[in-house]
């Protein structure tokens, strides 16, 4: 085998260049390049090597998809081969330090905006219930009217859909702090002083009904609130940001504590109502306009526009700039067409995965289908765009962006907007349930977009290569298995306490895919992972964010705690066995730190996957998806029997 290593080793550099790579490292299932250029790899000649499960480009690294123990081995290969590594920390920092022009925007306003859109989709599902329920078509049911409901109820629901919209600002400023890391107390109370009721509010000045005029400064600066003015929210963010990190760096540490915050925030604020904050509002206007202009175009012309170009934006990583724009038009107008429009992406790629899964001989593509899909239907795109859209030719693709661009045409031509984001596929329905008329058009667009892409694809985009039988079966694969493993049924319990979901819904592309194994997945409740079964500690990494066990009874157990967590470099893991130790189910592997995991920005769900799924006749769920479960509970039924 060390051959079968060693040649796949060398035939993965030679496709790559050697000359094309700056670095190269590893975690427990893939091998990781930092790439002079991607588009010079031939992604299908890689996936045709016998030991490669799959290539994948994420997060600016190229990662080829080997599997638990084989990675370390063909690793081991590639370092003999003067390849340069550096460690995974120095990666991250070479990939941040590297960024340039619409990559580095994409990062600043993707960890700008991620913590703050649940409240928005929160906010969205309290409005829309506010308009079922205070709805006299409602309440007629009930012999009630809106008339009837006190005053007083009114103004308190107000307060819950209200809020976020009112303080928006003050949210985006202190995130963007945040992802500066700067101090956010500082960036929310900036926020707020942009808000401040002391100020005259931005849309009553905007009104030509109000009577509200803006503060004139010095007799001719016209001074007023930011209300729904996002790009002013983030240029204060990142001017106070960099403003107080100048002087944390200037300041006498005596002085630190008072006068870097009283600074920063005195020229921020001084800055922002004085100089750009209105010409940021008016660009902002501007923007929201040429929006509301396309998706009002006749016939849908700009909606399909829009639906064309957005699943093109997310392959080039630029659909985060639309974020800020939803953001703008939700302060400004309470309705966001342009999140109507680009989810019919979503619905799209369900038709696709499901014209793969019903067409495809292949099980290996049949099961990545099935995965992608159940992923898509939650909104997690990138299986459905890397395992299938863009893997073997552009048709299918072709036909996710006509069917979204046909479905994004018909829903503006009917004026159709959600009064929320953040929402995909499934969930994105509840974004209109404040108006039947909005619900009810949005099904039945959603559905035929399904329906379309399914038939496209069908009938245009099936590659020939899948459409025959795979010439190694399950059972065979079982047999072989056999000679170095005597295989038994059995039962792997819960590693870890929290909340059960199903592999197939993680966000992580390879383990949604079900392409490293079958398994189950866990959102945890604590930070300890315990051993699910009797066996050998075949894989404890160094990071501590992953775990491989060879049970008594033949079965590889992989143990992965969040995604993209080996970018951690073990900083929030402590390991508590040693490689090859003997351990009982129930042994405590290692602790991780979840709240450390969360504000690092990354997912802390814990994955346990069968890696050698394959041996197997069968590995079923048994507990219910989103339940809660406690280590120990019954996980993963292991079947050797047909």
């Amino acid at each position: 085998m060390t051959e079968t290593y060693n040649q796949t080793a060398q035939d993965i550099i030679n496709i790559i260049g050697i000359t094309n790579i700056i670095s190269v490292t590893h975690c427990q299932t893939r091998l990781r390049f930092v790439l002079k250029n991607r588009e010079s790899v031939d992604d299908k000649l890689l996936e045709n090597l016998p030991l490669v499960k799959g290539v994948f480009f994420n997060g600016g690294q190229y990662q080829v998809i080997l599997g638990t123990g084989i990675v370390n081995k063909v690793y081991q290969e590639i370092e003999t081969l003067g390849i340069q590594s550096v460690s995974k920390a120095e990666q991250k920092a070479y990939l941040k330090e590297n960024e340039k022009g619409m990559k580095h925007v994409m990062r600043i306003l993707s960890e700008i905006f991620i913590p703050i859109v649940p409240v928005i989709a929160a906010t969205g599902l309290f409005l829309g219930l506010k308009g079922v329920i205070f709805n006299d078509t409602f309440l007629h049911l009930f012999n009630a009217s809106v008339a009837d409901i006190p005053q007083s109820l009114q103004q308190i629901v107000s307060v819950i859909t209200d809020t976020v919209f009112g303080f928006l600002p003050a949210l985006i400023v202190w995130s963007t702090f945040k992802a500066f890391n700067a101090t956010p107390v500082i960036g929310i109370v900036i926020g707020l002083m942009l808000v401040s009721p002391i100020l005259p509010n931005a849309y009553a000045v905007a009104s030509t009904t109000s009577g509200v005029k803006a503060i004139m400064a010095f007799g001719f600066i016209p001074v007023v609130g930011a209300q729904g003015s996002v790009l002013s929210a983030i240029a204060a963010g990142i001017i106070g940001a960099k403003i107080e990190l100048f002087f944390r760096k200037k300041m006498p540490n005596i002085l630190d504590v008072i006068f870097t915050p009283f600074m920063t925030m005195l020229i921020t604020f001084l800055i922002m109502i004085l100089g750009i904050g209105p010409v940021l509002h008016t660009v902002e206007n501007g923007m929201v306009g040429v929006v509301e202009w396309l998706v009002t175009l006749p016939l849908g012309i700009g909606g399909f526009a829009i639906g064309v170009a957005y699943p093109l934006m997310v392959i080039i990583g630029i659909h985060h700039t639309l974020t800020m724009v939803e953001t703008s038009l939700l302060a400004n107008t309470g309705f966001n067409a342009l999140i109507t429009i680009c989810a019919m992406y979503g619905f799209a790629n369900v038709g696709s995965c499901l014209a793969f899964a019903f067409r495809a001989k292949n099980d290996k593509v049949k099961s990545t289908a099935i995965g992608a899909m159940l992923s898509q239907l939650f909104g997690v795109s990138e299986p459905v765009l890397f395992g299938l859209l863009i893997r073997w030719n552009l048709r299918p693709l072709l036909c996710v962006l006509f069917t979204s661009g046909i479905g994004g045409a018909v829903l503006s031509a009917f004026h159709i907007q959600s009064n929320s984001y953040g929402l995909a596929v499934i969930p994105s329905f509840l974004m209109y349930i404040y108006n039947a008329h909005q619900f009810v058009i949005y099904a039945l667009v959603a559905i035929a977009s399904v329906g379309l892409c399914f038939v496209l694809t069908s009938i245009f985009a099936i590659p020939d290569d899948i459409l025959v039988p795979e010439a190694i079966i399950a059972k065979e694969i079982k047999a072989a298995q056999a000679e170095a493993h005597i295989l038994r049924d059995q039962l792997v319990s819960a590693p870890v306490s929290g909340q059960f979901i199903s592999l197939t819904s993680v966000a992580d592309p390879v383990f949604a895919s079900e392409m490293m194994g079958k398994g189950a997945a866990i959102i945890p409740s604590d930070g300890n992972i315990y051993s699910p079964t009797d066996g050998r500690m075949s894989i404890v990494a160094e990071t501590g964010h992953a775990y491989g066990i060879e049970t008594v009874d033949g079965a590889e157990i992989l143990i992965h705690i969040g995604i993209d967590t080996v970018s951690l470099a073990g900083t929030y893991f402590q390991t508590k066995v040693e490689q090859e130790q003997i351990v009982k189910q129930g042994d405590l592997l290692g602790t991780f730190d979840i709240t450390g995991i969360k504000d690092s920005g990354l997912d802390p769900t814990v994955m346990v996957i069968v890696t050698n799924t394959l041996a197997y006749m069968d590995v079923v769920q048994i507990a219910k998806s989103h339940t809660a479960i406690q280590v120990g509970q019954h996980l993963l039924s292991l079947s050797t029997d047909d």
